[in-house]
């Protein structure tokens, strides 16, 4: 009895950890779900919205955007006035947006809303991936929960296009962002029983100017790169503003170098276990993000599978970067930190360049299945261990700014992957479309739709029909598959450099203390 007695209270609290980090990964899955859940909408809202392709990624990008740009605000704000606090915030703000989302009647009010659940997810992320670290105290159970954090993350990216097509089925468009409200009303609810609100005991004054230069440098850098396919990376705009975020950037790093109580100590990125760590984590997402924005695209329009037929069949990256994930840490004890790095970033490049192999005219959803499940093991691998050794690297009371510097990494790794591979795709297909038409006479309208994209060059193929509209169609096809084979490729040596880099410079290790 008098064991039992004793031992109860440790055991309550155990289990207490378990639940608050099952709170924290229902949140983080289902804000990182809509990381990609449009992906299989992107056809529907063509039709249902008359959405152009630029459009397209605004709607993808501005969630990326705005999360990026608020996530160190988000991070330094939640060490500083209570970690569960701004997790509440955050889902609070999250629901809000895919409310406003769900009942979007036109493109821009949508792209608008998306901003605002970047916004929450910048306060929500920073603030659980920081409550797992005050929870977890013990280096090893800590390892296991960021590992259980990091695969959730991994998981919800690549489940998104699943949700996307199920929802699809069965309801409108608006669906999959009105599915987001009961999800986030539980584990609000659970975060208000079981989570404990920590901060930083020593934290200093706010930083208002680090805070105001981090979103303006960091919202500006993301909108160059979200532009850019639009308006080309060498256009006076995207230039400029690219130029501009450098400059906001730059100032930065000299104010929070320079300031007595910077929201960023940059003392962090002198630690490789950090730095390098973070650029494998960047480098990663930058492949596995592009190829989930082609490759959803090729099976709907260029193989013709429904949203859920579709997103079925993105399962085996989901079901395999779950695998890969859980015996992460297993395989990081046997190797080191360093080599199952790198294996990931390696397994991703592999899988991209399989893709990029297979992508022809006449390529079947067989063919690209390997490369899928490569890109799943890779990210699996990387996302645990990389996110592991970043936050292992920093103090605990700075876990909050840790881990928003470490969602800045997979933000803009993962912007930057669908607005350069998308607009090499892009431009290819564009290229080869412009040949395919030369000699033909074709109403300016209907060829800004046709090199628009290739879901509006197979919507004016079967309203022309005939033979004309079946010649158009196979070209556009052909035309699209050119552009995904070197756009994925692209993406495949952007991995395999993460690799090099990571067996270059991040240090040998089986185990992350801090």
């Amino acid at each position: 009895m008098f064991l039992d007695s004793n031992l109860d209270p440790k055991r309550a609290q155990r289990g207490r950890r378990w639940a608050a980090l099952a709170v924290v990964c229902v949140a983080a899955l289902i804000i990182n779900i809509d990381n990609t859940i449009l992906n299989v909408a992107l056809p529907t809202l063509v039709r249902d919205l008359s959405a152009t392709s630029s459009q397209l990624q605004w709607i993808v990008d501005s969630y990326a955007m705005v999360f990026a740009g608020l996530l160190f605000v988000g991070g330094s704000l939640a060490d500083r006035f209570g970690r569960k606090r701004f997790f509440l915030v955050g889902l609070t703000i999250f629901t809000a947006g895919s409310v406003g989302a769900a009942f979007s009647g036109s493109v821009d009010p949508l792209i608008a809303c998306r901003a605002i659940m970047g916004a929450g997810a910048a306060f929500t992320i920073p603030a659980s991936l920081s409550i797992i670290n005050d929870l977890f105290r013990d280096p090893g159970e800590r390892a296991r929960a960021i590992g259980i954090w990091a695969g959730t993350v991994g998981l919800g990216i690549a489940i998104g296009p699943i949700a996307g097509g199920l929802l699809l089925s069965r309801f409108w468009w608006g669906s999959i962002f009105l599915v987001n409200v009961p999800i986030v009303v539980i584990g609000f609810i659970g975060a208000l029983a079981f989570v404990p609100d920590s901060k930083n005991p020593d934290a200093t004054r706010p930083d208002p100017v680090g805070s105001v230069l981090s979103i303006a440098g960091l919202g500006l850098l993301l909108w160059a790169i979200v532009e850019a396919p639009i308006d080309g990376w060498t256009s006076t705009a995207v230039v400029a503003v690219g130029l501009v975020s450098f400059v906001v950037l730059g100032c930065f790093v000299a104010w929070e170098a320079h300031t007595d109580h910077p929201m960023l100590k940059l003392s962090f990125f002198r630690d490789r276990r950090f730095s390098i760590a973070l650029a494998a984590e960047s480098l990663g997402l930058f492949g596995l993000m592009g190829a989930l924005f082609i490759q959803t695209q090729f099976l709907q329009f260029d193989l013709g599978y429904s949203p859920l037929d579709a997103g079925l069949r993105i399962l085996p990256i989901a079901g395999m970067l779950l695998v890969s994930a859980a015996v992460s840490r297993i395989v990081a004890r046997l190797i080191g930190i360093k080599l199952t790095v790198a294996a990931g970033l390696a397994a991703i490049a592999a899988g991209l360049w399989q893709a990029s192999a297979v992508s022809t005219p006449s390529a079947t959803y067989g063919d690209v299945v390997p490369g899928l499940l490569l890109i799943g093991l890779g990210a699996g691998l990387l996302l645990s261990t990389a996110t592991n050794s970043v936050i292992g690297s920093v103090p605990q009371g700075d876990s909050g700014i840790g881990s928003a510097t470490n969602s800045v990494a997979l933000q803009v790794g993962g912007a930057l992957g669908v607005a350069v591979i998308g607009s090499v795709m892009l431009t290819r297909y564009q290229d080869n479309m412009n040949a395919a038409l030369t000699g033909h006479q074709v109403p300016a309208a209907v060829n800004q739709i046709i090199l628009g994209s290739l879901g509006g060059a197979l919507t004016v193929a079967s309203t022309v029909g005939g033979a004309t509209g079946i010649l158009l169609a196979q070209a556009a096809r052909s035309a699209f598959m050119s552009g995904a084979a070197v756009s994925l490729a692209v993406g495949a040596v952007v991995a395999l450099a993460g690799a090099v880099l990571v067996i270059v410079a991040l240090p040998s290790g089986r185990r992350v203390d801090r």
